[in-house]
């Protein structure tokens, strides 16, 4: 009996031998899952998303500037109609009597002038023959004009009268459609504070225009002749295209978001487009053509700490310190050819400023365009040196560089002047004499949507190297690239997952400090 309990005691040590070794030496091995894509070429188009109104280019509303009830109506809704055609008629009966009554004032005036004008003819001759005294004559003298005023008065009023009379018949102002009729007949119209509205007419249905509102984070991708494309509920399968004809400049706040509106001119020849259709407005901003792009995963993607090649990183980072002392003949490793995101010895002014020689292409961007710049980077931290007599510390000579970078980038993207003339051959807007210049923002130009960013590959030992890249446009989903140290096909690591976490946008970045924002102009922003 004490046997067959020994052997079990002594089965239920190795067992708990063997949980433990599993659990405190294996259990700590991380086994990482790797997901990959590749650099692809391709195109990437980005556009600016939108939702807006349809209206006609032309609308007026037409009203009254009398009051009374509505007689006959000679247009109804969709009519077309004729500049100066009567579409409407007020009932004349109060506004004829005004006309007769001012007509009785003006012959009273008449006769109380052509009284006075006798009795000044007589006071004058009288005062002359020295048998009337000066007050009578100048009281004589004093009706006379003061009836003289009154008889303009009464003809004014009259003249008023009649207006109004004229006013009880409504004509057309322009040619176009009756989109909207807001009375009927024996309706009273009240004129006295402000305008009625009988009618609503839209100059030409075949030319219409959206009138959108664009968020402030994208107003300033937009410009004047920017091409557009919209669909509405309507025809849910068909799309309608426009342009970009003007960007106002008044924002308008919708619970403290702020917008500006943009208007998109359209052709609508087939009378398919109808005023107040809501439309799904899409801008182009911005397109290339064969270029290689990444996802924008992949530049999200942050390596934990015990994944990184540390060979390559230290590399890295000597190149970094010692590149000031190497010249075009430097044969580093490819990934370390960008220096500047390292946080060990702050960053490259170079670089922060788009002085990268990824920006070269080809073998001129990797070998001769790196070794110009490189001389020229020198040659500009020499200049500084002298000027300061060599007195600069490091801190004090980055701060310097940094400025004279900016300055020069500053030089390059200088943005065309804001104020041009009007576009010859536009003509005017409708009632609008155009007889300034007009006021234009500066134009998106897409190829200063620039910046950096970094991509992971997995090496033969099984770690990831870090490549520096510098970034283009980007459509949302996939970022533009242009860098020689990448090319189509190359396989990059998009996350990674282990069977303790998964790693795809989080993670320690061991070239960075805490804190860092994700790199690259595109996916960054």
């Amino acid at each position: 009996m004490k046997k067959k309990g020994w052997i079990v005691g002594g089965g239920s040590v190795v067992l708990l031998a063997v949980a433990a070794f599993f659990l405190f030496f294996r259990g700590n091995g991380k086994k990482y899952e790797f997901r990959f894509d590749k650099v692809a070429e391709g195109d990437i188009t980005v556009y600016v998303t939108a939702t807006g109104t349809i209206n006609a280019v032309t609308s007026v509303d037409v009203g009254t500037q009398v009051s009374g009830i509505i007689s006959k109506l000679y247009a109804d809704f969709n009519s077309v109609v004729k500049e100066g055609q009567v579409i409407a008629q007020i009932d004349p009966t109060f506004l004829q009597q005004s006309v007769k009554d001012a007509e009785a004032n003006l012959d009273r005036a008449k006769a109380q002038y052509e009284d006075s004008k006798r009795v000044r003819e007589r006071m004058k001759t009288l005062f002359e023959k020295g048998l009337e005294s000066q007050v009578n004559n100048d009281a004589a003298l004093t009706n006379f004009e003061s009836s003289q005023a009154a008889l303009k008065q009464a003809q004014a009023t009259l003249d008023r009268a009649k207006i109004n009379l004229a006013y009880a018949t409504i004509y057309a102002p322009i040619n176009g459609v009756v989109i909207d009729r807001k009375v009927n007949v024996g309706q009273t119209v009240a004129a006295s504070f402000s305008s009625p509205t009988l009618f609503t007419i839209a100059n030409d249905l075949s030319k219409m225009q959206v009138q959108t509102t664009v968020d402030e984070s994208d107003i300033g991708r937009i410009s004047i002749g920017q091409e557009a494309s919209f669909t509405v509920d309507a025809y849910p399968d068909e799309k309608f295209s426009g342009q970009v004809s003007q960007i106002r400049l008044a924002p308008v706040s919708v619970q403290n978001v702020v917008n500006y509106t943009v208007i998109i001119d359209v052709n609508n020849d087939r009378l398919k487009l109808m005023p107040g259709m809501t439309a799904n407005v899409r801008i182009l901003v911005a397109s290339t053509r064969s270029v290689l792009k990444v996802s924008n995963m992949a530049l999200r993607f942050q390596a934990p700490a015990d994944l990184v090649d540390t060979t390559q990183v230290n590399e890295m980072r000597a190149a970094f310190m010692s590149r000031g002392n190497t010249d075009s003949s430097d044969t580093r490793p490819a990934a370390a050819v960008t220096p500047g995101t390292e946080h060990t010895g702050g960053t490259d002014p170079a670089v922060a400023h788009g002085w990268s020689p990824d920006r070269g292409g080809g073998e001129a961007g990797a070998n001769g365009g790196m070794g110009g710049r490189r001389k020229e980077f020198q040659a500009l931290r020499d200049s500084i040196q002298a000027a300061h007599s060599g007195q600069l510390s490091r801190e004090e000579m980055m701060q310097e560089m940094q400025k004279a970078f900016a300055s020069r980038q500053s030089t390059e993207k200088t943005a065309p002047a804001v104020t041009k003339p009007s576009r010859p051959g536009t003509g005017t807007k409708f009632g609008v004499t155009q007889t300034f210049p007009e006021y234009q923002k500066s134009s998106y130009v897409a190829s200063h949507e620039t910046g950096r960013g970094r991509i992971w590959i997995l090496n033969a030992k099984g770690k990831l190297e870090p490549v520096f890249v510098r970034t283009g446009i980007t459509d949302g989903k996939f970022t533009e690239i242009t860098s020689s140290v990448l090319k189509a096909g190359d396989q990059i690591v998009l996350g990674a997952s282990s069977n303790q976490e998964t790693v795809t946008s989080q993670g320690t970045n061991p070239l960075a400090g805490s804190g860092q924002r994700p790199m690259g102009g595109g996916p960054g922003r």
